[in-house]
C-alpha cells in the first residue's frame, strides 16, 4: 500500500525532508500547502510536487492525502494537528510535538478518540545506529543500565527576529535541541520521577544553555545540556553495570556506535542512514498504517507526553515565555 503525503510548512524542514521521500518504501509525495500560494507554488516546484495549496485548509481536505508531516513552527503544531485529525489525516507532527504539555495533551487525546494515527517525528529512533543501540541495551550487552549522558549545542549568534530566538515562534535551545537529548534520555530509560533544571537565557527571555537532571526512584540518572550558546560533540553515551555505549556524535542523526565492554577492546559498529536519515521515519508510519495501528511502539504518543513534560517543566523553570499559535489560519 503507497501513502500519499503532503507537507503543511515551505520552511527549512520541509525543505530538508522532502528529498528523502525518494529513499522511502511505498510512499509518495503528492502535495504541499502553505498559508501563501506562491509559497506553496515555489516548494512544489523545487520538490517536483504534482499539487500546491495555498492554505492548510485546502491541503486537509485533499482527497488524495492520506499522512500529512507538520513542518511549521513548534507553536502551530497543536492547531494544525487538530485540524488533520478532524479532517482524519495520518500525522507525523515536527519536533518539538507542541509549544506546550498542555497543548500536546489536547493534540493526543483529540487522536486518540477518533483513532487517527500520529507520531512525533523524532527521527533519531529510527536511525539504524540507534535501533541496533536499542537492540544491544535490550540484549544485555552492557549489562544493566544506569545512565545516560547526552548533549546537544550549536552556536548560533544572537538575534531575535530569527525564528530560533523567537518567543512566538517556539525559540530558545529546549524546544530545538533539549527535545533531542530529553527524548534519548526517555527513549533508554523510561519517564523520570523528578526533574531538576538550571539554564541561562537571553535578553528576550528564549532559554540559551539548558542542563537537565532526570532521576529515578531505583537511582538511575540522566545528565544533559542542549545549548544555543556553544557548540558540542553531541554525543550519548549509555553506561552500565557491564559496559558503556557510545552513540557517536551527532548522536541525533548518528551512523557509529561504539561498544565498550569490561575487559574487551572497543568495538565500533558503522551503521549509516539511508539518504539524509528522515525516510525511516516515513516507512515507520506506512508500516503502521499498514498494519491498522494508530501510534508506533517505537515513538509513542504516551513517550511524547513524557517527554513534552520534562521540557514544559523546563521552560517553567527558566520562565520562558511560550505558547500555543491560536490565531493560525487552517
Amino acid at each position: 500500500m503507497t501513502t500519499r503525503w503532503a507537507i503543511a510548512g515551505t520552511g527549512r524542514m520541509a525543505a530538508s525532508f522532502a528529498p528523502d521521500f525518494a529513499n522511502a518504501v511505498d510512499a509518495e509525495l503528492v502535495a504541499v500547502g502553505s498559508r501563501r500560494q506562491e509559497s506553496a507554488d515555489a516548494f512544489a516546484a523545487e520538490h517536483g510536487i504534482a499539487r500546491s495549496h495555498g492554505s492548510y485548509r485546502a491541503l486537509l481536505e485533499d482527497p488524495d492525502v492520506d499522512a500529512v508531516y507538520v513542518a511549521t513552527p513548534h507553536p502551530q503544531h497543536h492547531r494544525l494537528a487538530l485540524a488533520a485529525i478532524e479532517a482524519d489525516k495520518a500525522l507525523l507532527v515536527e519536533k518539538a510535538f507542541t509549544a506546550t504539555l498542555a497543548g500536546a495533551e489536547e493534540v493526543v487525546a483529540a487522536a486518540r478518540s477518533a483513532g487517527v494515527f500520529c507520531m512525533e517525528a523524532m527521527w533519531t529512533r529510527f536511525q539504524p545506529a540507534v535501533v541496533r543501540a536499542r537492540e544491544l541495551v535490550a540484549e544485555g550487552a552492557i549489562g544493566e543500565l544506569r545512565a545516560v549522558q547526552a548533549d546537544l549545542g550549536a552556536q548560533r549568534p544572537y538575534d531575535p527576529s530569527d525564528r530560533l530566538f523567537s518567543p512566538e515562534l517556539g525559540g530558545g535551545a529546549t524546544l530545538d535541541l533539549g527535545v533531542y537529548v530529553v527524548s534519548v534520555a526517555q527513549h533508554f530509560l523510561g519517564t523520570p520521577d523528578t526533574v531538576q533544571v538550571t539554564g541561562t537565557t537571553y535578553p528576550n527571555g528564549v532559554d540559551a544553555t539548558v542542563s537537565y537532571l532526570l532521576a529515578y526512584g531505583d537511582g538511575r540518572s540522566a545528565s544533559l545540556v542542549a545549548s544555543l550558546e556553544s557548540g558540542t560533540a553531541g554525543r550519548a553515551v549509555l553506561m552500565g553495570t557491564g559496559g558503556s555505549l557510545e552513540i557517536e556524535p551527532r548522536f541525533h542523526h548518528p551512523s557509529s556506535l561504539v561498544l565498550r565492554r569490561h575487559d574487551a577492546e572497543p568495538e565500533t559498529l558503522t551503521l549509516p542512514a539511508t539518504g539524509r536519515g528522515y525516510c525511516h521515519e516515513i516507512d515507520e508510519v506506512g508500516r503502521c498504517l499498514a498494519e491498522g495501528l494508530t501510534e508506533s511502539d517505537v515513538m509513542g504518543l504516551d513517550d511524547t507526553l513524557a517527554v513534552q513534560s520534562v521540557l514544559q517543566t523546563a521552560l517553567d523553570t527558566l520562565g520562558v515565555p511560550v505558547g500555543e499559535d491560536t490565531t493560525l489560519t487552517i
